[in-house]
């Protein structure tokens, strides 16, 4: 299916008119780093409509949605099964994690063909039929677009290391070896890995040495090689934008332009405490270039019912607002929008990621802030998310009511992001579960065993304590439990056995239950998307404030466009709490409460959230 080429950049998507308030243009200029690299008009500020802005996007991760023939890992036709859950819920996009063969020693994020479906997921009939049924329901569906890398299983990557005169030799990174003053050999240069030891791996059959920033089994795709790219664009790209999909949420994509050539870090390098090199292999010298690439091939083609095409970038090591302006202004026409990490990985340790750090609310309201106001002022866009596939669940790491997050969440600017699972409040695994026997992720494992092999060599175990709390906590594979259907036997994921354990405590959440009851969480989530929606220009669009930024205990906040307002506050704490802006709310209606109450009061209850508006 092929799709006619995208109306131009400056062409209306919008659905009905715009506001008098948002037709005008906002005051303020770029950053001057930016302003200096490409023309800005002051007409190009005001955050247009465009569907992607306003849709709510919901991930699945396809292994734990739902097993449709009881082998235990989930598959298309369960997604497919559950298409009319995601209607009911008020999902307008979905977003699948990778679902292309895969040897998945990295659960799918290690690819080995990206025009084939990893077998227990389905076949290729089963996508179309998952394509077919989202667009029937007026829904978009974007993939996971996986290319700082392949899998070592890569047709690619097998050619490329079959020799040094290979077609495909440049494909990949090869460097010869070092050898040290007594003869030893070693790596081209010091760069460490994400999983730990060299980012370096000797191949026998070649005698040279292959990166990967990542596993040893996820080379690194030589981006400087423009038919590299080629192949990739035709092969991961349009071969699936032929098939209809309406874009695509790009994995690690700040990370696909190394600094050459490859030089060590010195040791003394601060850098060197955190996976090594970062500053070189992030952010490279080239990656807006090739990002523009990747955004002229999206051109190429429009969503099923004509709207351009999406593009969501997964940007890690970009801390700046200003380096993140650069990949997202509309006017450079790179990506429509990124996912922060900032707030997924609140309380991670920064150099031991599962040695927990304490953290109050005053810095998640920092966070909340920075990545809020950024775009104020610019023709760029931001993003809303609590909860993704590599992190714990968002009610343990944030330690409160899944109803008050989706309050937290639904009031913010920006685009939505949903992860499966968080719309009932999906917990943790259990503390008592064994991390070596049940944790499935390759890297909570090798962590675990590392850390079990320093405290047998030092005796530390106090430390290990520390490092199992915070695997309790913040390990992949929380997110990565089956999801609980209902109380029947494995949740009702799976008639087999699931791949992965599912939670104890199904038969007390499930979303069946959740359905069936007034009060629920996932009650409460329809509600206040249903609400975000009829109030877009102000939740959407809206300009947000942060009120009562040093406090401790309630987290408050207003939006603003034009005349209309709204005011979100939200009790963090386990006791009452006086609404701390009062003078400003008394007069204005409470819109939703999760106490579903619809009055007025000056206390809070605890973890008690409502919003107000001024009409």
């Amino acid at each position: 299916m092929q799709f006619a080429t995208m109306p131009s950049s400056n062409s209306s998507i919008t659905s009905g008119s715009m506001p008098s308030s948002m037709s005008s243009s906002f005051s303020g200029t770029l950053p001057s780093s930016l302003s200096s690299s490409f023309s800005i008009h002051p007409d190009q500020f005001a955050h247009k409509r465009r569907w992607w802005k306003e849709a709510n996007f919901y991930q699945i991760y396809p292994a734990s949605f739902k097993d449709s023939n009881g082998d235990g890992r989930g598959d298309l036709p369960g997604i497919m099964e559950k298409m009319p859950y995601l209607r009911s819920l008020g999902v307008e996009a979905l977003w699948l994690s990778p679902i292309f063969d895969s040897p998945q020693i990295d659960m799918g994020y290690d690819i080995s063909d990206y025009e084939s479906i990893f077998p227990p997921y389905g076949i290729m009939a089963d996508m179309k039929e998952l394509i077919r049924a989202c667009h029937d329901s007026n829904m978009k569906i974007i993939l996971d677009l996986v290319v700082n890398h392949t899998s070592d299983q890569h047709a690619w990557f097998k050619e490329s290391r079959s020799s040094k005169s290979s077609p495909k030799r440049d494909f990949y990174f090869w460097r010869p070896a070092q050898y040290d003053e007594n003869g030893q050999r070693m790596p081209p240069c010091n760069w460490r890995s994400y999983r730990g030891g060299s980012a370096w791996t000797w191949d026998e059959c070649t005698q040279e040495y292959y990166l990967h920033i990542y596993d040893t089994c996820q080379p690194d795709l030589n981006w400087e090689n423009a038919e590299c790219r080629q192949a990739i664009y035709n092969s991961a790209m349009r071969f699936w934008l032929d098939k209809g999909v309406d874009g695509f949420r790009i994995d690690t994509v700040s990370k696909y332009s190394k600094v050459l050539p490859f030089e060590d870090v010195p040791l003394g390098d601060s850098r060197s405490s955190v996976p090594s090199a970062e500053g070189l292999w992030c952010n490279g010298p080239r990656i807006h270039e090739y990002i523009h690439e990747m955004s002229d091939v999206l051109k190429e083609y429009t969503t099923f019912d004509g709207l351009p095409c999406v593009s969501v970038g997964e940007l890690a090591r970009c801390p700046d607002p200003e380096n993140v302006l650069e990949y997202i202004s509309a006017e450079r026409e790179e990506l429509d929008m990124v996912l922060q990490s900032d707030i997924t990985r609140l309380g991670k340790g920064r150099v031991e990621r599962y040695l927990s750090e304490p953290w109050k609310l005053s810095k998640l309201k920092a966070i909340v802030k920075k990545w809020q106001t950024f775009i104020d002022g610019t023709d760029a866009w931001t993003t809303v998310c609590a909860e993704n596939h590599d992190n714990g669940r968002s009610v343990a790491r944030l330690a409160a009511c899944p109803k008050l997050l989706a309050l937290w969440l639904a009031g913010q600017t920006g685009t939505l992001f949903l992860y499966q699972g968080q719309e009932i409040g999906m917990l943790n695994a259990p503390e008592d579960w064994d991390i070596g026997e049940e944790y499935k992720d390759p890297v909570a494992q090798s962590d675990w065993k590392e850390a079990l092999r320093q405290a047998d060599m030092t005796g530390d175990m106090v430390k290990l304590q520390k490092v199992k709390e915070g695997m309790q906590l913040n390990a992949r594979d929380h997110s990565r439990l089956p999801f609980q259907w209902s109380n029947e036997p494995n949740a009702g994921f799976s008639t087999g056995t699931p791949w992965m354990r599912v939670h104890d405590d199904y038969a007390n959440l499930n979303a069946k239950d959740q359905e069936a009851a007034l009060d629920s969480a996932l009650t409460f989530w329809k509600q206040v998307l249903l609400l975000r929606k009829e109030y877009k220009d102000v939740l959407v669009y809206g300009t947000f404030e942060l009120l009562d930024e040093g406090g401790e205990e309630v987290f408050v906040y207003r939006k603003v466009c034009g005349e209309m307002k709204a005011v979100v506050v939200l009790n963090f704490t386990e006791v009452e709490q006086i609404v701390p802006c009062w003078e400003e709310v008394e007069g204005m209606k409470v819109l939703v409460s999760t106490a579903g109450e619809v009055g007025c009061r000056v206390v809070l209850g605890r973890h008690e959230g409502r919003m107000y508006v001024n009409y």
